[in-house]
């Protein structure tokens, strides 16, 4: 039986360094807007929904024709959020995208979409290696290390691994792309957050400290997360030069 999949989007009004980040013009559309159009591309997708819980990004989606759905404002992290979705629109997946990364490539998406279909949790997602070391100390990138099997060993705003013995490896890095399950998903919001989620604020060390496996497919990808009004500058920079 064939898996049905679908997009989301989870798009914050507010934010502490960027406020109204979603509505940022980029060369006249405002960036959710151009999210949407690089997550409408991946063929295997049932649909695309903007996940917010805010008037303002629901009407602009609205205007733009973008599915929209409306969700409490008070949840604690975006994986509450997109349990709320799962709630209300029923799928075998949900691949959720970062409303902050607007030169995704649909190919880049692709790859977090399984392979398998799972009766038990899934959590998966994609990592790429760092092309700029200052960007390795940077607390905002998270790093990731992998074993063989593409699942995922640590997580940490720190630059993991530490290069004791040797520094002949390329650190990892997340990339805004997440897949999850439904049972995955009731898992997450029935679990109290742990010791090391608690101190790093990295959220899906929530599915680690409880021994659930997340599966993180290598990608070759220059995607950048606008973060910043900075980071904004860069994106404008690299549409530009296109």
């Amino acid at each position: 039986m064939e898996k049905k999949i679908i997009g989301v989007i989870p798009a914050r009004y507010q934010s502490t360094r960027f406020p109204g980040k979603p509505l940022a013009d980029i060369c006249g559309k405002p960036m959710i807007w151009w999210v949407y159009q690089q997550v409408m591309k991946v063929p295997e997708l049932s649909a695309v929904f903007v996940a917010t819980d805010d008037d303002r990004i629901q009407k602009v989606c609205e205007e733009y024709g973008m599915q929209v759905v409306m969700t409490r404002n008070d949840h604690p992290t975006h994986v509450h959020r997109i349990h709320e979705v799962s709630e209300r629109i029923s799928a075998d997946y949900y691949l959720v995208v970062c409303g902050d990364e607007p030169l995704i490539d649909p190919d880049t998406i692709r790859a977090a979409v399984p392979q398998e279909n799972s009766e038990e949790m899934y959590v998966g997602g994609l990592c790429r290696y760092f092309t700029d070391p200052a960007q390795v100390m940077d607390p905002a990138n998270i790093k990731i290390v992998t074993n063989d099997k593409e699942e995922c060993v640590l997580l940490s705003r720190s630059p993991v691994p530490f290069p004791y013995k040797t520094v002949k490896f390329k650190y990892k890095k997340v990339v805004g792309v997440e897949c999850y399950n439904k049972n995955a998903l009731n898992f997450f919001v029935n679990t109290p957050k742990g010791f090391l989620e608690s101190v790093e604020d990295v959220t899906l060390q929530r599915f680690l400290e409880n021994k659930i496996h997340i599966k993180y497919k290598l990608v070759d990808s220059e995607s950048l997360s606008v973060d910043t009004p900075r980071d904004l500058e860069v994106v404008l920079s690299k549409i530009n030069t296109k």
